[in-house]
């Protein structure tokens, strides 16, 4: 199913908290047909964020946006928390009474709410809880016997790239003929792919065990190479945890470190990003205890930089490590998956 989308992200769509609705503008095969923020009404998407390349309106209103015949409405924030903003209750009631499809990222259940709830039941429409996760077994070994090549994304900390880096060194794979796909474990992935399940939603014991699940689901997409989407960083105080699920549970074979740039030290933690070297011992060193996995190849994220600090901070990486390393997003993945694209091998767990 296409949606067209109305995207709900007032006071915030320039914001990284607009994360959702930029991921879904950059990759989704779905159409934003309108953005709300009222502090920018009267512009278009490209106007404000050049790189999304959309000719989106930007409207004050929900009201307004249904000029463009949506038929769904994206809440396109990612609040610390995930709790819905109360002032986003009247526009949620109005799609729901319009008929739209609502879709949420949020950590709060849309569904579990009862007026909502009885909205959707009323006027026949449904509220998709993207981050409502399906029951995942326990961690099995099935991972291990998957043929498809699995590249795991890991990071220097939350929200540096994952994701993008993932679906950029996709369609550079697809671009090369090679029978790939992208595996979701987050909310805005999942409203890209249009399936996988948030990794973060899952309890502690079973986080493995739905990683796993989901690069089984990934190899009956795709019987090549598969790109299993990062969560989190290795040594953020908050979101080690889904690191881990991802690092065992999606028995990768060979890993992608990415970094931006612009950052030395974990978002909300007084906590230092780790040095390249140290990124690479330590998540190396996690697999070699269970299921080897190289990092090899680095993507960063210079959005924030000129050209030439871009450049530097791309040779810096490369002198440090003696890895291929480049921005995908800033000079596309092509060069980056064809250098990375001969150590993509499968490995062997170390005891079965």
């Amino acid at each position: 199913m296409s949606r067209r989308y109305i995207v709900l992200a007032p006071r915030a769509f320039t914001s990284r908290a607009a994360k959702m609705a930029h991921g879904v503008i950059a990759y989704s095969s779905d159409t934003v047909v309108a953005v709300v923020d009222p502090a920018l009404a009267g512009r278009r998407v490209r106007d404000v964020m050049p790189h999304l390349a959309s000719d989106a309106p930007i409207v004050a209103s929900f009201e307004e946006g249904m000029a463009f015949a949506p038929t769904a409405l994206l809440v396109g924030i990612a609040p610390a928390g995930g709790k819905l903003p109360d002032d986003f209750r009247a526009a949620i009631r109005s799609a729901l009474k319009a008929r739209l499809e609502v879709v949420s990222g949020l950590h709060a259940m849309l569904n579990d709410d009862v007026e909502f709830a009885a909205l959707a039941r009323e006027h026949d429409t449904r509220i998709w809880d993207l981050r409502l996760p399906p029951a995942a077994p326990l961690f099995s070994g099935a991972a291990w016997d998957v043929k498809a090549k699995i590249v795991l994304t890991v990071g220097s900390d939350a929200a540096v790239g994952k994701m993008t880096a993932a679906l950029e060194l996709l369609r550079a794979a697809r671009e090369r003929g090679v029978d790939a796909a992208f595996v979701p474990t987050g909310q805005i992935g999942i409203a890209i792919a249009g399936w996988g399940t948030a990794i973060d939603r899952v309890v502690a014991d079973f986080a493995p065990g739905a990683a796993e699940q989901l690069v089984l689901e990934g190899e009956r997409r795709a019987r090549e190479l598969l790109f299993l989407e990062g969560q989190g960083g290795i040594n953020n105080p908050a979101f080690a945890p889904v690191t881990l699920a991802l690092l065992f549970g999606g028995a990768p074979d060979a890993l992608v470190l990415v970094h931006n740039v612009a950052r030395d030290r974990i978002e909300d933690y007084d906590v230092p990003i780790l040095s390249y070297r140290a990124l690479i011992r330590t998540y190396e060193g996690l697999c070699a205890t269970v299921k080897p996995a190289r990092v090899v190849g680095i993507a960063l994220n210079t959005r924030d930089c000129s050209d030439d600090e871009a450049h530097a901070e791309i040779e810096r990486a490369r002198a440090e490590t003696g890895l291929p390393c480049d921005d995908v997003v800033r000079n596309g993945p092509q060069a980056l998956y064809d250098a990375i694209a001969p150590a993509l091998v499968k490995t062997e767990v170390l005891h079965v």
